[in-house]
């Protein structure tokens, strides 16, 4: 259950980081695909920009996470952790270059 919580304390303060900045018209609602898109969408944001790739890999990796949850915790399991976190300080020095 720990890997469940830390999966999803993860993705809201993926969220949280984004939506910090206070975009134009819209916040980043889920990290889903359609959820990027719409929120690139909204906030007229380039889908090829440093943010959006950002978001993506951050995507990418917890979806790996959430389909590992059911198994024993790997050392891949926790590298992607890992990377997580290093993308969600990058996600801050890009949200704090931006504003």
């Amino acid at each position: 259950m720990s890997e469940f919580n830390n999966r999803i304390a993860a993705q809201r303060h993926l969220l949280q980081l984004v939506n910090g900045k206070g975009w134009e018209s819209e916040e980043l609602f889920g990290l889903s695909r359609k959820a990027i898109e719409r929120w690139t969408v909204a906030n007229r944001i380039d889908p090829r920009s440093h943010i959006v790739e950002l978001v993506e890999a951050a995507s990418s990796k917890l979806f790996f996470l959430a389909n590992k949850s059911q198994e024993q915790v790997s050392e891949e399991y926790k590298a992607t952790a890992s990377e997580i976190a290093l993308i969600a300080k990058a996600i801050e020095s890009e949200i704090r270059r931006c504003s």
